[in-house]
């Protein structure tokens, strides 16, 4: 064989060897990935096909103490995009994809695409973001129209990757139309932070689609009211285009809340509110001459006897549906706008004012065991001079020597200036000790005030007590605006008061004047208290003496019907008062109404068969018309009713105080009827039965 040949057989060779090879080497790999690693990469290939989608719980249900819902679901037509099937279109069909949705959804193509970015990407817009699950569709629309859901639903070949589904949302049923926004609050979507704290917590009732309280009990009760989501496992093609269904795990409901609120009490507090304001609006101020402004107002109904609140209503309020399926920028901007009232504003937990003379019956407590005794009397006069001012009484009235039952029945402002005057000589007559005695301080602070009552709703506010520590804390915390302001030639900008008061605040703003303490003893000043705050300490007169933490909420109940939580009064204190003062303070009160400031409201009222105590007060605003107040109590109840820039307390409220005891009691002119009482009394049930038609439910049968 030739050289030639040989070579030429060798090549062969070679090639044959490693064609061998490659065979060799395909086969050991198509063995492998079939046959040993066949399952895994079956298992693989099948969890890419294999989706998993959020199934939201829905919400648990707020009811009254007698099961009337006040908060229930309703069902709600949503438009989703799918983002993976949106990724695979062109950039064309795509754009021309998200307008044909905004357009059918009635939005901006803008609107549309921020609603598609992954939250914590490039361009995500907080609040509007996705912080769902990347496999999920997003709902880009709510609370839609059926008509433009069926659209979407039979023109698939117009909206590819767009789905149209029926979720639950939040109603508000409104038995006997009452609003009660400020103690249900709203829900928004879940925050990037509030998810990522959720994973880091394996908290698995949160996912990127939910709903959380933010305000009122939805907030307080958050976790009990979210339920457990469940999981729809479908199954997709190449496309991610959904095949039909894999698995489905069941979500969970959330628990049912049940509170001490009486919606029938509700319904006469509102109206009453709404009412005295607006017929004040309609009044001519006697000081100014210019009609009340009556810009805000606050009533609250609280059981005496645990601290439980029937009703609580505050004005401007909202409408909780404006939250419904999102808000736009512009009612969420009336919410907060000063020029509405900011009507987000809760003025029972959260409005903090002047209390005026239902101030007094704390201040007589504080005189009566700090060394005054019942017989005391003092001068009403029609002035009273502290330094170079004389501080008036109410319309320059006078009565003469009178005692502490006296003061209160006629609201004797002279009387107490002298209390103030007197405690302030004696224990700090030195302005500057901001450590000096103050027993009319003490004993507002033993009945709770300038601190947060404790009350189950969030973000209450503290009130103030304006004593020698707040003035000092309060100089500090200014004086270097005000002596800036002061040492600067004074401009056209700058009126005489102003220029005037920043020099005297510069050199002497820390200063506890006698001024302050009788100021102080009137509830006048500096000092301010919420309506809910001069409620629970009226209580404590009423119920000889215990603070109780006021709560909304009675009961945790399960969707089965099973009571997972009783949530008990809770007591925050005792006033260190004898009881033989409680009950002296008690029957000046008692005066007040029957021949009284309140009198003259209460003219036929069977005051005999249903003894109401009251105070009423008028508190001064610097640059305002008076604050009206009046708090009034029974052995059952505590009702307290205000109206900012409305003018005297029993003027105001006067009319609405009383047509609330009406409908505690059932009184129908000058008859009591227990029967018509809007509160019947009944016990929390151990199980929610179904609702009536009228939204009341049954009540649990006797076991035997």
């Amino acid at each position: 064989m030739s050289p030639s040949s040989q070579r030429s057989r060798l090549r062969l060779v070679v090639v044959q060897v490693l064609a061998f090879s490659l065979f060799a080497t395909l086969f050991v790999r198509l063995y492998y990935l079939q046959v040993i690693g066949g399952e895994s990469y079956q298992a693989q290939a099948a969890d890419q096909s294999v989706r998993d989608i959020v199934v939201q719980p829905q919400r648990g249900l707020i009811v009254d103490s007698q099961g009337r819902p006040l908060v229930a679901n309703r069902t709600s037509w949503v438009i989703s995009v799918d983002r993976t099937l949106l990724g695979k279109l062109e950039e064309r069909q795509r754009t021309e994809l998200v307008r044909r949705v905004a357009v059918a959804v009635e939005t901006d193509p803008a609107d549309v695409e921020a609603s598609l970015v992954t939250c914590g990407d490039p361009g995500s817009v907080p609040e509007v973001c996705w912080n769902g699950s990347p496999y999920q569709p997003v709902p880009v629309a709510t609370d839609v129209s059926k008509d433009v859901a069926l659209r979407v639903l039979e023109q698939p070949e117009d909206y590819p990757g767009v789905l149209a589904e029926q979720q639950s949302v939040r109603s508000y049923p409104r038995p006997f139309g009452i609003n009660l926004a400020h103690v249900l609050g709203y829900l928004s979507p879940v925050t990037e932070d509030e998810y990522d704290l959720a994973a880091e917590r394996d908290d698995r009732s949160l996912n990127g689609a939910s709903v959380v309280g933010r305000a009122g009990v939805e907030k307080q009760y958050d976790e009990w009211l979210r339920g457990l989501p469940g999981y729809r496992r479908v199954a997709v093609d190449s496309m991610g285009r959904v095949l039909g269904d894999d698995s489905l795990i069941e979500s969970t409901p959330g628990d049912t809340l049940v509170t001490s609120i009486d919606a029938k009490v509700q319904s006469v507090v509102e109206r009453q509110l709404a009412a005295r304001i607006a017929f004040q609006r309609t009044q001519l101020d006697s000081v100014t001459g210019r009609k009340f402004a009556a810009d805000s107002g606050a009533a609250v109904v609280l059981d005496a006897k645990t601290g439980r609140v029937i009703a609580m209503a505050s004005q401007p309020t909202y409408d909780p549906d404006v939250w419904t399926g999102g808000i736009s920028e512009s009612e969420l901007a009336r919410l907060y706008s000063e020029d509405a009232g900011t009507p987000l504003l809760s003025r029972v937990t959260q409005g903090q004012f002047a209390p005026g003379s239902t101030w007094k019956p704390f201040m007589t407590a504080g005189a009566l065991t700090n060394g005054y005794a019942m017989d005391t009397t003092l001068p009403c006069s029609s002035g009273f001079q502290v330094g170079n001012r004389v501080f008036k009484n109410y319309e320059s009235g006078a009565y003469g020597n009178i005692g502490f039952a006296k003061a209160l029945e006629v609201s004797c402002n002279t009387f107490f200036y002298r209390i103030g005057y007197d405690f302030w000589q004696r224990y700090g007559s030195d302005p500057a000790d901001i450590g000096a005695r103050d027993p009319l301080v003490e004993e507002a602070q033993e009945f709770g005030f300038g601190a947060r009552t404790g009350i189950d709703l969030p973000g209450e506010a503290p009130g103030r007590i304006a004593d020698r520590r707040w003035k000092q804390d309060y100089y500090e915390s200014q004086k270097d605006y005000y002596c800036e302001l002061s040492e600067k030639p004074q401009t056209d900008d700058t009126s005489d008061f102003v220029y005037r008061f920043a020099r005297e605040f510069c050199l002497e703003g820390n200063l506890y004047r006698a001024g302050d303490a009788v100021n102080f003893s009137i509830g006048q000043g500096d000092t301010i208290v919420t309506p809910l705050q001069l409620a629970r300490a009226y209580g404590a007169l009423s119920n000889g003496g215990v603070l109780w933490e006021p709560t909304v909420a009675k009961a945790i109940v399960s969707p089965e019907g099973e009571v997972l939580r009783r949530i008990a009064p809770r007591r925050s204190g005792r006033v260190d008062v004898p009881k033989k003062y409680l009950d002296y303070i008690d029957s000046a009160l008692e005066n007040v109404s029957r021949v009284g400031t309140m009198a003259w409201k209460l003219g036929g009222f069977p005051i005999d068969e249903v003894t109401i105590r009251a105070k009423t007060g008028s508190a001064e605003v610097y640059g305002k018309q008076s604050t009206g107040w009046v708090a009034s109590y029974s052995e059952d109840y505590v009702v307290v009713m205000m109206i900012s820039q409305g003018g005297t307390g029993s003027g105001s409220t006067g009319e609405g105080i009383r047509a609330i005891w009406e409908a505690l009691y059932g009184i129908e002119g000058e008859t009591v009827r227990p029967a018509r009482a809007a509160t019947p009394g009944t016990v929390p049930p151990a199980r929610l039965p179904q609702f009536l038609e009228d939204g009341s439910i049954m009540p649990p049968a006797v076991k035997p």
